[in-house]
């Protein structure tokens, strides 16, 4: 598997990231190895919170919050999944699989040897963050879901998988290619077909305007400073590096023949089995994952009768927009919920 590897120096002195970077191996398609960064920040003995970041986003996002978990004694795993950060980079779109990134976020977890984890996951990071867990339940102690979802075509049956599907390519291929954020974003918001997600698929995947920081100034209400702008844009020094951030939207599993519905149902049928304490915090602000909540809410044993918040003025990032709203709520969710 051909990879790369951005250079350390594009990460120095980024603003608010003091962070020391980590390493582990993971296991690449063809028998081979690639670096996975995580910062592993706290007392050692601390009790674990693992953040997972998403699209196109990496362990920076965090950067506010982990100060907060360290001052109240935990541990603070927050890896940068492959293709973002400080990780290694596969060229190819096509080594960019949705099974590809739960088996990485799995070998980090068997690697590090973690237990007792509280979970903190955030767009991607629910996608990949919620199989991991189905499929080690052992490892976990807690879950915060926060603007994510795990979509399985839920309710989609027989003839309805192909027709399903096909309109939705055709209506794919009908759509214009964006030549900015905020266009594409426009178009996505007035688009009421219910597949506007289409539009964010599309840009990801073709537009010539597509830049990290754009997308996280956009989602994040445009309140960006140019010192942040350079840090998320750091991992990507030109297009090559983008592979990963461009193919994550194409991987999200919202067309019913997705190969990746089996799974998702099968990590649904543990989640809705799932004991232990499991906790939303949506933002107020989120077109993408808005309502997503109301079935983790509903569907999930453990989070019955738990204090589920919504954080209030935030977007899509709401780890960069409302850090310390969304670390009080982690805090207060595991101190009302102890091992």
């Amino acid at each position: 598997m051909e990879y790369l590897r951005t250079p350390d120096d594009r990460f120095d002195s980024l603003d608010g990231y003091p962070f020391t970077p980590r390493y582990t191996q993971v296991p690449t398609d063809d028998g081979g190895e690639m670096r996975m960064h995580y910062l592993d920040e706290g007392p050692t003995g601390g009790e674990l919170i693992l953040c997972l970041h998403g699209q196109p986003t990496w362990s920076y996002l965090y950067r506010k919050m982990i100060p907060l978990f360290v001052e109240q004694g935990y541990r603070v795993i927050a890896p940068d999944f492959i293709g973002f950060g400080r990780s290694d980079k596969p060229v190819s779109r096509s080594d960019y699989t949705y099974a590809n990134h739960v088996a990485w976020l799995k070998a980090l977890l068997a690697n590090l040897d973690l237990h007792d984890i509280t979970m903190v996951c955030q767009d991607w990071g629910g996608l990949i963050g919620l199989r991991v867990a189905a499929e080690v339940p052992e490892r976990f102690a807690r879950i915060v879901a926060a603007n994510t979802g795990l979509p399985d075509a839920k309710g989609v049956e027989g003839d309805q998988v192909q027709q399903v599907s096909d309109n939705m390519r055709a209506y794919y291929e009908s759509i214009p290619v964006h030549a900015s954020v905020p266009e594409m974003g426009m178009a996505m918001g007035g688009d009421d077909s219910g597949m506007g997600f289409l539009h964010w698929v599309k840009f990801c995947a073709e537009s010539d305007g597509f830049r990290v920081s754009e997308v996280v100034k956009f989602s994040s209400g445009g309140d960006l400073g140019e010192a942040q702008v350079v840090a998320y844009d750091a991992p990507f020094p030109d297009d090559t590096y983008m592979a990963g951030a461009r193919q994550f939207p194409s991987l999200v599993p919202i067309m019913p023949d997705n190969p990746a519905i089996a799974a998702n149902r099968a990590a649904w049928e543990v989640l809705e089995d799932w004991q232990k304490p499991f906790f939303t915090a949506f933002s107020d602000s989120d077109p993408v994952t808005a309502g997503a909540h109301v079935r983790f809410q509903k569907s999930v044993p453990g989070a019955q009768n738990q204090q589920h918040v919504t954080i209030e003025g935030a977007g899509h990032f709401l780890q960069e927009q409302a850090p310390k709203a969304l670390a009080d709520a982690v805090l207060q969710f595991i101190g009302g919920n102890q091992l």
